[in-house]
């Protein structure tokens, strides 16, 4: 008789003794623990039937492997253990193999679903030498799909009255069934929704996460719960998913207000987080002494004032005060509290340990649950580094950040306000204009770092020249403006005060300054103009000033000067030259006169071309009248092209004439022309745009040329040289003569100026100067030319002691070029 309970089919299969385990190894353990699964193996001809660890655990029997064969059935639920039966001895008999899915009854009589497995194992000769098979766990699968077939009838059933949006997946995430009020809030119909894939209708086209969780969903046959931005119809949509047979139920819900609303929450609160912003409410008490009490801080206001939250609970706001609180703002505030009105305030308060901070503070009502005013709030930052930068703004704004004077800008406004006091307008002032002189050259030589360190010292002496109401700034380079108020009402004691002061500053100023080691010796040149308040304009009292300060530089420096009318008269005209200066050259009003210049035999060699202006108002207007204002305005530049260009086009002209093929024209060059860093290349220029031969062309040079950058003289002197063109010193003699220079530059020609010729025949020091310029001349091999030569016997001199080219009324005076063309008909032409 067989075994008919649990315990005895346990006895049966464990009565064996257990024995060896044979194939199965570490990882088939690991895999049968892994998957849920047991192993057995019925070794042949013996027929011993060996159980693993996982089988006996699963079957709840003792952890023995050996068991006996013929028992084993047992192990099956009745309604398989006959079918059991058959296909074991089938695999026995004749190696067949099989699957099912059957029951089993563990030990202790519990019933398990399972999947069973068995083949025959052969050796090489083909017999059959054992038997192996698994039995799987498979209870949970089947609950799980108890449970979905139950879901699904329960959906069957009431799919059809479910009034919220409702849609049904397949095992692939396509749409099955859409109900009503899902088109509705998808804003879609059914026929454009089913067979599509819900993640491609509700999450972007399938780009976003929506997708990978359902398909985990799916896979898993799990619930889940997702929150994502339908962008069809604008709204933040809520999924609740529920597994069945074919797929998922989707439950879909609008949380869009609700999603709103927790994330301007969470906005909310991550920004007060992170605000450094002071929070502090009192009680709504009484506004007069002690106050309202503090009832909360929080973190920030610890942090800020170093006060902890149990210090202060309990106490008044008043704390916080100290000496430098601003009553005005405390009356406001309590003006504003006694009216339960919301304020505003900036207030100096102090820290635990004494320390003055700014706070900016608004403080409001609160009527706590509509039962009245309950409490204050106030919400303050600290702005103590504001403050700072204002004041730091301001003082760059208004203050010279080398030597930390006032600027123009506060300067102008000091100005103003000396201006604009009506109660006295007799009252006298004075607006100083100091300027260093030869400051340039202290910063070429020694650098800029000693220049600044020069301009700081002065600001400290010229501070120590004034009183303490005075203003005393700095506009920009060396260049430093005093204002002197209050000076009195007589303007005579007023300009004697100013005096006092100037020369006060004089001697300052020249006291010997240690520059970190260099000893300099400095001057300066101040312009002083009085003024009282009957006068308005500021720009005008600055004008007045500089011109003044001008005026000492002209003097020779190191001097007071004081404003006077026709000093602006000067300017004014000066101004007005300049505007008439520029229309003539856009109107070309100018033109060229030449002089002759004669040879040894009284022939032409050349001219020199010399500027008119043909004035519309004023006739002719000789060079003398407007050359210096075309240097002082620049307008030398274009002046002199157009010069350069004139004479260029004469030769050019002349030299398809026999008779004045050899002519030459000299040409006047000024300073600034020459020091144009293009010069050359305009000459260059203009005698290849009029193809003439450049050693036609005189370049007359002043000897102020000499006075510096000798180095870059000789260099472009040389290039013009070497291009042909001829190089001459004008008015040699009179001005910088530094003759150890001359052996350097590559020179044609020393011309002689005319106030040596005019007396050359009553002065012994003229005639010792004109016969030692032929000779230096003589020495270096250059020619020699004497101008202003208006007698036979100024010539006959000049003859005698070596020079022989000459230009003078003697021959002829600057000629019109029709007048000249004339005039060389009459003389005879020779090369020499």
């Amino acid at each position: 008789m067989q075994p008919s309970t649990p315990s005895q089919r346990k006895r049966a299969l464990s009565s064996h003794a257990p024995g060896d385990l044979g194939p199965a190894s570490a990882t088939l353990t690991l895999l049968e623990r892994a998957t849920g699964a047991g192993t057995w193996t019925l070794a042949l001809p013996q027929r011993q039937l060996l159980l693993s660890a996982q089988l006996a655990s699963l079957l709840e029997l003792p952890a023995t492997p050996a068991a006996d064969w013929e028992r084993f059935p047992e192990i099956f639920a009745p309604g398989s253990r006959e079918r059991m039966a058959q296909v074991l001895q089938a695999c026995l008999n004749g190696g067949t193999a099989f699957d099912e899915e059957v029951q089993v009854v563990t030990a202790r009589g519990q019933l398990l679903s399972v999947r069973a497995l068995g083949e025959a194992v052969h050796d090489g000769s083909g017999a059959c030498v054992h038997l192996s098979g698994v039995v799987k766990d498979l209870s949970a699968k089947k609950h799980a799909e108890q449970e979905t077939q139950s879901l699904t009838m329960r959906l069957g059933t009431t799919l059809a009255s479910i009034t919220d949006a409702f849609v049904t997946l397949d095992r692939d995430g396509l749409l099955t069934y859409v109900n009503p009020e899902s088109e509705r809030l998808l804003r879609l119909e059914s026929r454009e929704l089913l067979g599509q894939p819900i993640w491609a209708v509700l999450d972007n086209n399938g780009r976003g996460p929506l997708r990978q969780s359902l398909v985990a969903a799916l896979a898993s046959s799990t619930r889940l719960e997702f929150e994502v931005f339908c962008a069809a119809p604008g709204k933040w949509l809520e999924l609740r998913t529920y597994p069945f047979a074919e797929g998922l139920a989707v439950y879909l819900r609008d949380v869009s207000e609700r999603r709103q609303s927790q994330e301007q929450l969470l906005l909310l609160q991550t920004s007060i987080s992170r605000l450094n912003d002071i929070v502090l409410i009192t009680e709504a008490g009484a506004i007069d002494a002690p106050g309202p009490y503090i009832v909360f801080v929080n973190d920030a206001f610890e942090r800020h004032t170093g006060y902890s939250r149990a210090e202060v609970v309990g106490k008044t706001p008043r704390l916080l005060q100290g000496q430098r609180t601003q009553r005005v703002e405390l009356d406001r505030i309590r003006l504003a509290l006694q009216q339960a009105q919301p304020v505003r305030a900036e207030l100096i308060n102090y820290k635990k340990d004494g320390t003055p901070f700014w706070l900016e503070l608004d403080i409001v009502p609160v009527d706590y649950f509509n039962r009245g005013l309950t409490h204050w709030v106030a919400v303050a930052r600290d702005i103590t580094q504001r403050k700072a930068s204002e004041e730091e703004i301001e003082h760059l704004a208004f203050y010279d950040a080398l030597t930390q004077l006032p600027n123009r800008q506060l300067l102008m406004s000091n100005l103003r306000l000396a201006l604009s006091h009506k109660e006295n307008p007799d009252k006298n002032g004075a607006l100083m204009f100091i300027d260093l002189d030869n400051f340039k050259v202290l910063n070429d030589t020694r650098g800029h770092a000693t220049g600044d360190l020069l301009l700081q010292k002065v600001a400290a002496r010229l501070n120590g020249c004034v009183r303490l109401r005075d203003t005393v700034a700095r506009l920009g380079g060396d260049e430093f403006v005093i204002l002197l108020e209050d000076l009195g009402d007589d303007p005579q004691i007023a300009l004697t005060k100013a005096k006092i002061v100037g020369q006060k500053i004089l001697d300052a100023l020249c006291e010997p300054c240690d520059l970190a080691g260099y000893d300099y010796d400095g001057t300066c040149s101040i312009g002083i103009t009085l003024f009282n308040q009957h006068q308005q304009n500021v720009t005008d009292l600055l004008k007045q000033a500089d011109l003044a300060m001008y005026e000492a530089k002209a003097e020779g420096r190191n001097a007071i000067c004081f404003f006077d009318p026709a000093m602006q008269a000067v300017v004014t005209a000066n101004a007005a030259l300049t505007s008439e200066l520029r229309q003539g050259l856009r109107n070309q009003d100018f033109v060229l006169h030449y002089q002759p210049q004669v040879g040894r035999e009284g022939g032409m060699v050349g001219v020199e071309a010399l500027v008119r202006w043909q004035h519309p108002q004023h006739g002719l207007v000789a060079p003398d009248s407007f050359i210096t204002q075309a240097e002082d305005s620049g307008l030398i530049l274009p002046l002199g092209q157009w010069v350069l260009e004139t004479a260029c086009t004469q030769l050019a002209a002349w030299a398809g004439r026999a008779e004045t093929e050899k002519f030459s024209i000299a040409i006047n060059v000024s300073v600034r022309q020459f020091r144009h860093p293009e010069f050359v290349e305009m000459v260059m220029k203009a005698v290849e745009q009029a193809g003439i031969s450049a050693h036609h062309l005189k370049l007359e040079l002043t000897e102020s040329l000499l006075a510096k950058d000798m180095d870059v003289t000789i260099a472009k002197m040389g290039i013009l040289k070497n291009a042909g063109v001829t190089l001459s010193i004008d008015d040699f003699g009179i001005g910088y003569s530094a003759l150890s220079y001359l052996k350097y530059l590559p020179l044609d020609q020393l011309k002689i100026d005319r106030s040596f010729v005019k007396d050359v025949l009553t002065d012994p020091n003229d005639a010792a100067i004109a016969r030692t310029i032929i000779g230096l001349a003589q020495s270096l091999g250059l020619g020699v030319m004497a101008e202003g030569v208006e007698t036979e016997a100024q010539r006959d001199f000049l003859a005698r002691h070596g020079c022989h080219c000459y230009q003078g009324y003697l021959f002829s005076k600057p000629l019109p070029i029709e007048e000249l063309e004339v005039f060389i008909q009459r003389l005879p032409q020779t090369s020499s």
